[in-house]
């Protein structure tokens, strides 16, 4: 993974393979194959275990997922799904005697996931070789792993002592003090969307980050009604220190739904937020993609409505293992294989689009950023120019990324390690939840927009709308516009239609 903030981060592009590419065996992935040869019967691998079907009694495990829908989760499905077919085969659990057996026989099970009838743990060589035997396993292959860039570049820093840095003068017609925020929103039309009464009310935002310091004056009026570290296995999401490991978080929250008149607003300070901690931040050891995809799974059943996720997994030194820009077609990465589940259940999820800069000849997108329905975020500054750090698509499937963009340069951010200053950074880390939080605006004004609405909507209404490209998508967002659209039953109609295509083909597993 990197966390997409700062700076243009280099890509290690893989070259291509001299010869022909020897065949893996059945059931291992050709990224686990590649290092799979190489390897000991002793040396440990991070591995996805997937498997072939969901055990038996379907019809008990029907009747559990569908008690286990939340009110909120059930709402939110309806936009997308008749009411009764809210639940489907992804939605049953895992086979627990899968799972059992597999705890025998591996040194540790991280994660189990229902959306991918998978679960991830660490084994040998040696196990792998024994797990491939079962009938029930269909493909193993490894988890991917990332690390952490450089550190965020930043821009006009505020004294970390408490002072407020630069301010803004608030306009005359808006009724909120936005400080030194004002130009960040106001580039994306939001002032006039909070002067209409929307400030994200009835709407549940998840943000996947590093930890986050609560105790900012940015943060303390925050509704928060779940918090869940998945690197360590607590609810504590607070640990963390600033420059470069728990900071992160914190300015990614204070961007989407900060409240300090002043100083910083964010764009849906009034929503409530689910937060989990997905990346580690106690070392500087290869972090995993199924930190990520447990999060999701856990918010969706929480009911949340729109994910912010200012964090992509692509390809890194070796000898770990990542998905390559070939990867960025929206079926190979498994976090971008939930990523597109989440949505066809009503979730809108936003993600960064990277800061890897332009490449002539092919995308530099980082996943879950390829995925169908996923909302991409690039970077623009300032003047409304791309930042020359923001990814470019498109995807291999020929769709065009990112999909909008919104301010990615000196964005005012919460300081994280004093709670009354604050500093500019840049990064399409902070263009991610500008737009994320324009996504919860309009869910606000329109409860019963599915994804797709939301991602039109933006679509139709940003700078460039007639003419998308792979370098800025649609354009900067403009959240009054968006908000004014109107959907008739004919775009209704077609757009079940593409979505049940979207489903009959979607990768399911490996």
């Amino acid at each position: 993974m990197k966390c997409v903030c700062g700076g243009v981060l280099l890509l290690l592009f893989s070259l291509p393979f001299s010869g022909a590419r020897q065949a893996a065996p059945p059931k291992l992935g050709q990224r686990l194959w590649r290092a799979y040869q190489v390897a000991q019967a002793d040396d440990e691998f991070l591995v996805w275990i997937y498997f072939s079907d969901k055990g038996r009694h379907l019809g008990d495990k029907y009747r559990a997922a569908w008690a286990s829908l939340t009110p909120k989760s059930r709402q939110r499905r309806l936009t997308v799904r008749a009411p009764d077919q809210l639940i489907d085969w992804d939605d049953l659990p895992v086979e627990p005697a899968y799972v059992s057996e597999v705890r025998r026989r591996v040194r540790r099970v991280r994660h189990i996931s229902k959306w991918l009838n998978a679960v991830s743990a660490r084994a040998t060589k040696r196990q792998i070789d024994q797990l491939r035997q079962f009938k029930w396993v269909k493909r193993i292959d490894l988890v991917a792993r990332f690390t952490r860039p450089d550190p965020d570049t930043m821009d006009a820093p505020a004294d970390d002592e408490g002072s407020s840095g630069e301010m803004v003068q608030v306009r005359a017609d808006h009724a909120i003090d936005y400080g030194a925020s004002l130009e960040q929103l106001e580039q994306i039309n939001v002032p006039a969307v909070h002067d209409l009464g929307f400030t994200g009310e009835g709407v549940v935002i998840g943000v996947f980050d590093t930890g986050f310091n609560l105790q900012h004056r940015a943060l303390e009026s925050m509704r928060i009604v779940a918090t869940h570290d998945f690197v360590n296995g607590d609810d504590d999401v607070s640990d963390g220190d600033d420059m470069g490991r728990g900071a992160h978080g914190t300015w990614v929250l204070s961007v989407i739904g900060g409240f300090a008149p002043g100083q910083l607003i964010g764009p849906a300070f009034g929503a409530e937020y689910i937060l989990a901690k997905t990346e580690n931040t106690e070392s500087e050891t290869p972090r995993e993609e199924d930190n990520w995809i447990a999060a999701l799974e856990w918010a969706e059943g929480l009911g949340v409505d729109v994910v912010s996720s200012s964090v992509g997994y692509l390809e890194f030194e070796p000898p770990f293992e990542g998905y390559t820009w070939r990867d960025m077609d929206g079926q190979t990465a498994a976090i971008t294989r939930a990523a597109v589940m989440a949505v066809e259940r009503g979730v809108v999820v936003v993600n960064a689009a990277g800061n890897s800069g332009h490449h002539p000849f092919h995308n530099t997108l980082m996943a879950p950023a390829d995925g169908d329905g996923v909302i991409t975020v690039g970077a623009v500054d300032d003047r409304g120019a791309r930042a020359r750090f923001s990814s470019v698509g498109p995807t291999i499937d020929g769709r065009i990324k990112p999909d909008v963009m919104a301010r990615g340069v000196g964005v005012w951010v919460a300081s994280a390690n004093h709670p009354r200053a604050y500093r500019a950074l840049s990064g399409t880390s902070f263009a991610c939840p500008l737009v994320a939080g324009t996504a919860a605006l309009l869910l606000s004004a329109h409860p019963e927009w599915s994804p797709w609405q939301v991602l039109d909507a933006l679509h139709r209404t940003a700078s460039q709308a007639t003419r998308p490209d792979r370098l800025m998508g649609w354009g900067i967002v403009d959240a009054l516009a968006a908000i004014g659209i109107e959907f008739g039953a004919s775009w209704e109609r077609a757009s079940r239609l593409s979505h049940a295509s979207l489903e009959a083909r979607h990768f399911r597993a490996p």
